[in-house]
This record gives C-alpha cells, sequence and structure tokens, in this order.
C-alpha cells in the first residue's frame, strides 16, 4: 500500500517535473553545451531526488517505527552484503586498474547516448579517468556513515520525526576531504562532457537529441496514467 502511494505521488508530482527536465535538456544540447548547463542538469536532478526521498521517507517511517529488533538487525545484515559488494566493485584492485575500469564504465556510458565513439573520444575518456580523483574510498566511508544515521533513528523509533530530513539531506555533515575531492571530480567530469559535446558528430548529437525527446516522451505517458 506504502509503495503505491509512493507510486501515485510520484506519477503525479514528479514526472511532469521530469517532462519538463527533459524537454528543457534536448534544447540546451541541441543549442551546444556549457559549463551553466551542466551545473543546471546537476542541481536539477539533485533537487528531484531530494523530494522524492523525502517523500519515501515520509511513507517509509510508519512502517519503519514498528520494526521489531531482529527486523532493523535483519536490515543490517542486508546492508553489509551490499558494502561488501560495494568493495568488489569499485575498491578492489590497484588504483591503475580501477581507473580503467572506470574509463570503461565512462565511455559505455558516453556510448549508450551518442553510439560509438571515435578514437580520439575514447582517449579523451581515458585522460578524464587519469585526471580525475578516485572518490570510492570516500564514498564508502560516506554511504557508512548515512546508513549508521539511518539505523540509529530506526532503533530509536524516530522514523516519523527524523529519517524525511535526513534521507532528504543525504549530504549533510560529509567530510570537507570528501566535499573537496567530489568538487575535483565534478570539474573534470564537465570538462570531459564539454569536450565530447564539442566533438559530437551530426550524427552522434541527433541520437543523443532523440534520446532526450523519448524520455520526455515517456515520462509524458506514465504521468498520464
Amino acid at each position: 500500500e506504502r509503495i503505491d502511494e509512493f507510486h501515485a505521488w510520484h506519477r503525479k508530482n514528479a514526472l511532469p517535473k521530469y517532462v519538463k527536465l527533459a524537454t528543457e535538456a534536448s534544447s540546451r544540447f541541441a543549442d551546444g553545451l556549457s559549463r551553466e548547463d551542466l551545473v543546471w542538469g546537476y542541481d536539477s536532478l539533485r533537487v528531484q531526488a531530494r523530494e522524492s526521498l523525502r517523500k519515501a521517507g515520509e511513507l517509509a517511517a510508519p512502517l519503519l517505527d514498528r520494526l521489531k529488533p531482529d527486523q532493523v538487525a535483519q536490515i543490517e545484515r542486508r546492508l553489509a552484503d551490499e558494502n561488501r559488494k560495494f568493495y568488489r566493485d569499485n575498491l578492489r584492485g590497484p588504483e591503475r586498474e580501477r581507473r580503467r575500469k572506470r574509463a570503461r564504465l565512462v565511455g559505455d556510458r558516453l556510448e549508450d547516448w551518442v553510439g560509438k565513439l571515435t578514437q580520439a573520444q575514447v582517449q579523451r575518456v581515458r585522460e578524464y579517468s587519469e585526471r580525475a580523483p578516485l572518490v570510492d574510498e570516500l564514498r564508502d566511508r560516506d554511504r557508512k556513515r548515512l546508513q549508521k544515521d539511518v539505523i540509529a533513528i530506526v532503533r530509536a523509533r524516530e522514523a516519523r520525526a527524523k529519517l524525511p530530513d535526513r534521507v532528504a539531506n543525504w549530504d549533510r555533515g560529509r567530510e570537507l576531504a570528501y566535499v573537496a575531492a567530489l568538487e575535483a571530480w565534478r570539474e573534470q567530469y564537465f570538462a570531459l562532457l564539454l569536450d565530447i559535446d564539442r566533438s559530437l558528430t551530426p550524427e552522434q548529437r541527433a541520437r543523443a537529441a532523440a534520446h532526450l525527446r523519448r524520455y520526455a516522451e515517456e515520462f509524458e505517458a506514465l504521468a498520464a496514467r
């Protein structure tokens, strides 16, 4: 019932905003991206994430406040499993291999949008991965910090009072080192996207623009259900 309520809220409140965002993103992309466009997109996605997480927290809180200790312990075990998976996926192996893996992942994501990258574009992705800081150790600590806060709220049966605000402000209380590393990473990532945008072939740009239009159409169709 709570999940259905969230889906109904999301369809009514969030999806129409997604339509507007995708439509505006398509317009901005057609004119060629600027740093201001990337900042707008990044900030817009964070706003939408905060709204959805707050609503999810509000709906989940009554149930979480009724959990028994063994049920909370089960949540902790699941989080521990997820943390081990995060380590396997992001922290295992030497730095050189992790940078290579990041370059492959970023290249794959870009190709999902624009199609096959040129050799020059692939090389630019590699340069990005060599330059941008690896933040996964800090990210791992930050994930565990948030998990600890949420579990403490649930154990104290204070989810109604505290959970929505805590999950909506997931970045509150972060280590200053992580904040600085994320800013440095974001600057390198934005520089990569701007360089890729300037190097797109007409076919690549058309493919990406079509993706954005399709997202807007799909969001609009889902909101109308």
